[in-house]
């Protein structure tokens, strides 16, 4: 749609902030009104309404979208969500290593072990890793405890967190940035370790760099609009 309104605006309403578009407040794509949780957020989504030119495009509203998702999708279905973000751990990206080569090996276990050890000593959950792409079962204990650990995330955090985890392939990389251990540098090497050795081995094509430059912006994204959220320490020994 084209650009309907001069001024964009963050502003304190009945439950938190909203985004004012020349004195009205904006509502969702399913005319819920936008109540953020925090000022830096409405600050946030009203700079990207600021930002639009002639037309309105959604695409370039990523702090809009993961807050519409809040309020749309994952607040009248919060359970289903909680577990289908839960259900990552079962096949969790991380777990499943190269058979070779072994340049290739070296990389996931330096990467990703410390990420699974990591899952072990915060949510007391021991996820198997294996060689190959044959699904193999998880402790039913390792598993509840992460459950546990996504249902403790609020609607708006779920909303960063099923961004992470969907778009990574795992939700141990998701909870590594929402706890703080992972920025968002860390979490797309993590996720994106076998492609970038791929391409640096061969070699680049356009579809394969699009792909990899669509889910580095997605995990940045994801990750701003957690930290606008709340104030998060970054733990500075582990940010790759």
């Amino acid at each position: 749609m084209k650009r309907f309104y001069q001024d964009a605006a963050a502003v304190e309403i009945d439950g938190g902030y909203g985004v004012a578009l020349d004195g009205r407040n904006i509502r969702t794509p399913a005319k819920a009104v936008l109540v953020a949780p925090t000022r830096a957020l409405a600050e946030a989504i009203a700079k990207e309404w600021a930002a639009q030119v002639d037309k309105v495009d959604p695409a370039t509203m990523p702090f809009m979208k993961f807050a519409s998702t809040a309020i749309d999708r994952i607040r009248p279905q919060r359970d289903a969500v909680t577990g289908q973000i839960a259900a990552y751990a079962q096949t969790d990206l991380i777990c499943y290593r190269a058979e070779g080569p072994l340049d290739l090996v070296q990389l996931q276990e330096e990467s990703w072990q410390p990420l699974l050890d990591w899952c072990n000593e915060r949510h007391g959950a021991s996820l198997r890793a294996t060689k190959g792409v044959i699904p193999i079962d998880q402790d039913s204990a390792s598993l509840a405890a992460l459950s546990a650990a996504v249902c403790e995330h609020d609607d708006f955090a779920l909303s960063a967190l099923h961004g992470l985890t969907s778009t990574s392939g795992s939700l141990v990389i998701g909870l590594a940035v929402t706890a703080g251990h992972l920025n968002a540098a860390g979490a797309v090497d993590a996720a994106q370790i076998d492609e970038t050795f791929q391409a640096d081995k061969w070699g680049y094509d356009k579809d394969a760099a699009d792909a990899l430059s669509g889910r580095r912006h997605e995990i940045e994204s994801a990750t701003t609009f957690y930290a606008l959220l709340e104030k998060i320490v970054i733990n500075r020994n582990h940010q790759r």
